[in-house]
Order: C-alpha cells, then structure tokens, then sequence
C-alpha cells in the first residue's frame, strides 16, 4: 500500500511539473503576443520641405519629436473620423 502511494504521489508531482511547464509556455506567449500587439509599425513617408518644417515647429511647440507629433496628429483625425 505505501509502494503504491509513493507511485502515485511520484506521478502526481511529474504531473504537477508538467503543469507548470505549460503554464510558463502560455505566460511567455501571451507576453509575446501582447508585444506584438503593442510594437510600433515603421512607414516611409514623404513630406514637403514646408510641411516638414510646419510640423517640426508645431511638434517644438508641443515638446514632441516631429515622429511623435506625425503620430499624433494621426490618431486625433482617426479619433475624430471615428466619431462621425
């Protein structure tokens, strides 16, 4: 009787180890997931000397970077556009 208890106690913690294997697994490609999720996409974008010289002074004005006042200035037209 005590054999088989330590049998199945020796299975439970292999099942046990498993367990939590898996569950590291899943944590680790959630956390991949949601930096996928998160991680900026790149564009080329061309842009007149004036409209870039516009923007650089509107982003100075607004203590951003020109690419942080580019993303901004969009998000507020996709946030007004949704609005409609």
């Amino acid at each position: 009787m005590e054999n088989n208890n330590e049998s199945r106690e020796k299975l439970l913690e292999a099942r046990l180890e498993k367990i939590k294997a898996l569950e590291k697994e899943i944590l680790e490609r959630e956390k991949n997931l949601k930096n996928r999720e998160n991680a900026k996409k790149q564009i080329l974008l061309r842009l007149s000397p004036t409209l870039w010289n516009d923007i650089a002074a509107w982003a100075e004005d607004d203590f951003r970077s020109i690419n942080g006042q580019i993303e901004f200035l969009l998000s507020e037209a996709v946030k007004k556009r949704k609005g409609k």
